[in-house]
């Protein structure tokens, strides 16, 4: 696979894991009242879930970003 594809790829499959992460617990912590809508516990809720999702895919890149593999 192209290298410019395979790291379009990873990043992709990281903003969708984010995405997917964040929307889940902002359900729960929604449903439980923690916060309203549209409020900054919203925001720090994505916003922390997006700088976990930065730190993981930096640091499992070089096992699939490496090239020839």
């Amino acid at each position: 696979m192209n290298q410019t594809l395979r790291g379009v790829t990873y990043v992709s499959v990281w903003v969708l894991l984010w995405g997917t992460a964040a929307s889940l617990a902002d359900v729960v912590l929604l449903e439980r009242g923690t916060y309203a809508a549209g409020t900054a516990g919203q925001a720090i809720t994505f916003a922390s879930y997006g700088i976990a999702a930065v730190v993981l895919a930096v640091r499992l890149s070089g096992r699939f970003l490496r090239p020839g593999s």
